[in-house]
């Protein structure tokens, strides 16, 4: 099969598109014919090296596709994959980081991991929000327990966990505020359902954010880290709750204890979800009620300019690379 793998740690031009042995699967194990895949900042995590894994390694947690062989499916069957495996005591599994992963021709995975796929959501869309919606779903329903009419302030609508967020905030009945530097961005993130919109170099995103939501948002989105930390603090009102699942810009901020204590506010880290949320928001995207945004799709082949163009910032949702080429 072809596959994209990395055999060493660095930038985009470690990325190899190659003939790869095609997967086996053992017993509760399912074959799938991969027909899309999507980029996460996962993948470039693991490309870097942070973390590093076995090589050669496949990346890629998110795909859909057809099945060729496994219990409780029938060939042909179209189906998407749950990229997080339960291992328990809080450890997850991620496909494309602990094994090889969905950016090839063929992926192998447990039975667990495999939801049917309904014929009116295309392969592209289904490849487009497993991690990233099953992210944003745990931050703001199991961990924030986000209300009706509450608001929301998201950073950097650009990235794929921003686009999750918006949508499951909004169909959840809640208002949300998206922050980005561009304004073309803001402007899509409007006709996408925002209820406000601040250019984060420009704005005052604290005083906006306190403004329109008379006090300061409910809840505070935060994969940035040291370069929003302090102004989520400060966005945040009193009793407010802020959900952090990564840090893109560095993960050592100051800390700012004394707004924490000061405003009593309450910090959830957050990574990935249980199967219990994955199938909670794979409810929303099959109803209509949160929909993935789909930036560029590319080649499989084209996975190196996919790198660079999610590393540039330059995507507004998701990436997905189409298989086969």
């Amino acid at each position: 099969m072809k596959a994209v793998r990395i055999h060493e740690d660095g930038g985009p031009e470690v990325l190899r598109y190659e003939d790869a042995p095609n997967p086996v699967p053992g017993t509760g194990q399912v074959l799938i014919e991969l027909r899309a895949a999507s980029l996460n900042h996962l993948d470039v995590w693991v490309r870097k090296g942070l973390p590093s894994v076995p090589k050669p390694r496949i990346l890629g947690a998110d795909g859909a596709g057809i099945v060729v062989s496994g219990d409780g499916f029938t060939p042909g069957d179209r189906v998407v994959i749950n990229p997080g495996y339960d291992l328990g005591n809080g450890k997850v599994s991620v496909v494309g980081e602990h094994s090889d992963g969905t950016h090839a021709e063929l992926i192998v995975v447990p039975r667990s991991q495999v939801y049917p796929l309904p014929d009116d959501i295309g392969f592209e869309i289904a490849a487009a929000f497993p991690l990233v919606f099953e992210t944003a779903y745990r931050m703001l329903t199991t961990k924030a327990q986000l209300r009706e009419d509450e608001w929301v302030l998201v950073w950097g609508i650009g990235g794929g966990v921003s686009t999750a967020t918006l949508a499951i905030a909004k169909a959840r009945g809640a208002r949300v505020i998206v922050t980005s530097s561009s304004d073309d961005k803001l402007a899509r993130a409007r006709e996408l359902g925002a209820d406000a919109t601040f250019n984060h170099d420009t704005d005052d995103v604290v005083s906006g954010v306190k403004d329109v939501t008379g006090g300061g948002a409910h809840v505070v989105v935060d994969h940035v880290g040291e370069a929003t930390w302090k102004r989520s603090l400060d966005a945040a009102r009193p009793d407010g709750r802020v959900c952090v699942c990564g840090a893109t810009t560095g993960p050592n901020p100051p800390a700012n204890l004394h707004r924490i204590w000061w405003k009593q506010l309450t910090i959830f880290g957050s990574t990935m979800g249980s199967q219990e949320d994955f199938e909670a928001v794979y409810e929303l995207v099959k109803s209509g009620r949160a929909v993935p945004v789909v930036d560029e799709v590319l080649p499989l082949a084209e996975a190196a300019n996919a790198h660079e163009r999610l590393e540039a910032g330059k995507q507004l949702g998701k990436i997905v690379l189409r298989i086969p080429d």
